[in-house]
């Protein structure tokens, strides 16, 4: 413990030089505005920037692309909330409460809960990072196919209760998303599947972002339009005010929501460190969860600060955690990271397990440099809160172009295809005849994030237990994750069966009496 915490203090001696704390400043402005513009994200930000870092030493290189990579984080909120639109997918679960909140008056208190959630996210994961780097990463290890499939299986479960009471509703829209998630090539066979009569376009696949860009930038503004007309042309979002006392009210207010910070912070580090996992599935799971063990659930996608707080601490926690496997395996565990490992290669820095002897300096500066990347971001977020907010009060005739300028451009950046574009065109219609409908979107969304991963791992696990589903729960890992699937997939049913006897008794006691 003393040996950590001398390397952390020489890693900080590197991390505060005056190039390397520029770096830092620089990189989280950067990727606070690129997490923010629909379409970009983390991935392309660190790709786009990556040749910029030849003018700099190997860790001041990698340091920079770290803050925009945390930068990114916190900024992908910023559009989720103030326009509704997703920055990337890691923001998704972000809108279902932050947009509600800024439509009732209340941007500010969504975009303090997302930077200090974000901010409460990526300090926890960095302690993790830094005190339990080697026994993590070799849990990480022996996560194989059977304990990815379980671990799919429970976020499956925990949304079920997305739905609110109507279960089959959620089903429904949970096996919409898992057909989406399987256009395109058969990951085994490479036959074409459900193109849609030799449809070119869907031989890729349906890109995550283009649906979710469509269900709530494109579907929320033809609601918000219909809102606007029937409110006689008002903006509703006109009352939006930032003031220091609302800024008191607002952090006192976090203060209840601080097992919902810590159970999405763990939660979120725990998927990142997985291989190909990611922040997305990691949001995603945070919201389930969080509405599960919320003392109001009934609010959430209604305006419910913990369904703010929660994606967003665990979207920062794994964007750290991501960072394990590739700095001790070389396993890169997110996209992200993959193009720092290819920046880490092109320097000469070989990662893996001999790194944290052979290469002290890079290392130890690098965790350095999170701690000050994130105190850096909650900074530079929570102090343009004040510019985020101005935009809300353009009047909706400029910003419902502005929004659909941009849903256009989140589609079409991603695979730079027009059929993408009409495809979002059409999910935003979707997506809107589904709200009238009360249909939930997010388990839809869901699915198609986690269907690409499950399949695989589903497949692989039962060529590897010869067809058995026995696999699931006899290993040490997969079983009891797999039975606190079953159990949490089947409480509602429970729950129902019991109310309805329960209500079948009382008609019968009233009738005798």
């Amino acid at each position: 413990m003393v040996e950590i915490l001398g390397l952390l203090f020489d890693g900080f001696a590197i991390a505060l030089q005056p190039t390397n704390l520029m770096l830092i400043v620089i990189g989280c402005t950067l990727g606070l505005f690129i997490g923010s513009m629909p379409g970009l994200g983390s991935v392309n930000g660190v790709a786009i920037l990556l040749p910029l870092t030849a003018l700099f030493p190997p860790t001041g290189a990698i340091i920079f692309l770290a803050a925009i990579y945390y930068g990114a984080m916190y900024g992908g909120a910023v559009s989720s909330i103030m326009l509704g639109i997703p920055g990337a997918s890691t923001a998704v679960a972000t809108t279902f409460d932050g947009r509600p909140l800024a439509k009732l008056g209340l941007a500010d208190k969504a975009l303090t809960g997302a930077a200090v959630a974000s901010f409460v996210g990526g300090t926890i994961s960095v302690v993790l990072f830094t005190f339990f780097a080697p026994p993590l990463a070799h849990v990480a290890l022996v996560f194989g196919s059977p304990e990815t499939f379980a671990l799919m299986m429970l976020a499956f479960a925990t949304f079920i209760g997305l739905g609110g009471d109507d279960i089959f509703k959620t089903f429904f829209s949970i096996c919409i998303g898992l057909v989406l998630s399987a256009v395109g090539l058969d990951i085994m066979s490479g036959e074409p599947r459900l193109i849609f009569g030799e449809i070119t376009g869907f031989l890729h696949g349906i890109n995550f972002l283009v649906l979710a860009i469509g269900i709530y930038g494109i579907g929320e503004m033809l609601w918000t339009i219909e809102e606007n007309v029937k409110a006689g042309g008002v903006n509703m979002m006109s009352e939006a005010t930032i003031t220091w006392e609302r800024t008191k009210k607002n952090l006192w207010e976090l203060l209840g929501t601080w097992k919902t910070m810590l159970m999405g912070s763990f939660l979120g580090y725990f998927v990142g460190i997985l291989p190909a996992a990611g922040a997305t599935p990691g949001s995603l799971m945070a919201y389930g969860i969080g509405k599960q063990i919320s003392k109001d659930p009934d609010t959430f996608g209604k305006g419910n600060i913990e369904g703010v707080v929660a994606p967003e601490a665990a979207n920062n926690a794994a964007s750290t955690g991501s960072m394990l496997p590739m700095l001790t395996l070389g396993i890169p565990g997110s996209p992200t990271t993959a193009i720092l490992l290819g920046g880490m290669v092109l320097w000469g820095l070989e990662p893996g397990p001999r790194l944290f002897t052979d290469q002290k300096e890079f290392v130890w500066g690098l965790m350095a440099s999170l701690y000050v990347a994130n105190l850096a971001a909650v900074i530079i977020n929570i102090v343009l809160i004040p510019a985020f907010i101005w935009v809300l009060k353009l009047p909706f005739t400029l910003l419902a172009p502005l929004i659909f300028v941009l849903c256009l451009i989140g589609g079409y950046a991603p695979t730079q295809d027009m059929h993408d574009v009409w495809l979002m065109l059409i999910f935003g219609i979707v997506g809107y005849l589904m709200r009238k409908l009360d249909y939930p979107l997010a388990p839809a969304v869901l699915a198609i994030v986690l269907g690409p991963l499950a399949e695989p791992a589903l497949r692989q696990s039962l060529l590897i237990g010869n067809g058995s589903f026995a696999i699931f729960f006899t290993r040490p890992y997969s079983g009891p994750i797999m039975v606190a699937a079953l159990l949490l997939l089947f409480l509602p049913l429970f729950n129902m069966g019991w109310k309805r006897m329960r209500a079948r008794n009382d008609s019968a006691g009233e009738w005798q009496g």
